[in-house]
């Protein structure tokens, strides 16, 4: 007997509503939290926590009175806030594909083991993949994961799916990370991969992100070719009294 995975209520309206706002356009009206609930057969605290996950993406605008409409796309992803690299692509119109490099379970190196917080040597989850928009090579994504996530990441399609959504699928529900950002040059490796010449600037991102209950479960470096992808920041200005 084959066991359907179960989809919680919030991902089926979110997945539902991503659908359509890939059809409309910026400005257009989405569906009022009571019309979700009539819709879908759901709590109004539930439809709110998918139109707020929309809103928190950057995909819909939400006016106090007024209601949830599509928003205008920004050009790149925020520093403060991590969306898949799938969905990202996918706000900016644009087909996300993956080419998978390796897939495996080894030890953990020490630098590995001390990002996720597991002894040296501890078998882990290795993941490497070429990220590409409309086929074009955006990224290098090495993702290193905690071992028990390895029936939901050795047998997912992650050439076309998302890593973020197979590990839901096995009940890994990433909440929260810390990032640091660095510039450094292409290897050959890197330029053989991305198209570029050796020694050209990459944006580098190395990330841990934990699940709700501040587990660390996946430590990642994405290298992005510097002329291809950015992030914005929002920051305030600190009130010091000098001019």
């Amino acid at each position: 007997m084959t066991l359907e995975r179960y989809v919680p209520h919030w991902r089926r309206i979110e997945q539902a509503l991503r659908e359509r706002i890939a059809g409309l356009a910026p400005g257009d009206p989405l569906p009022s939290d009571a019309e979700l609930c009539a819709e879908f057969g759901v709590s109004r605290m539930t439809a709110r926590n998918a139109m707020q996950r929309l809103a928190d993406d950057g995909l819909v605008m939400r006016v106090p009175g007024r209601g949830s409409f599509v928003a205008e796309p920004p050009a790149h992803r925020r520093a403060d806030r991590l969306l898949t690299f799938s969905r990202e692509m996918e706000r900016r119109g644009r087909r996300p594909t993956s080419r998978v490099l390796d897939r495996e379970i080894r030890p953990a190196t020490l630098q590995e083991a001390t990002a996720l917080g597991v002894a040296q040597g501890e078998p882990v989850v290795a993941l490497r993949r070429l990220r590409l928009a409309d086929d074009e090579p955006i990224a290098i994504e090495t993702a290193v994961l905690v071992r028990g996530t390895g029936p939901a990441v050795l047998g997912a399609d992650l050439e076309q799916g998302s890593l973020h959504d197979a590990l839901a699928g096995g009940g890994y529900h990433l909440r929260r990370g810390i990032a640091t950002i660095a510039a450094a040059p292409a290897t050959h490796e890197d330029a053989k991969l991305l198209g570029l010449a050796k020694g050209d600037a990459l944006l580098v991102e190395r990330r841990v992100i934990m699940d709700a209950a501040g587990h660390r479960i996946e430590s990642t470096e994405s290298r992005y070719p510097a002329d291809r992808y950015a992030l914005d920041i929002q920051f305030d200005v600190e009130q010091d009294g000098g001019a």
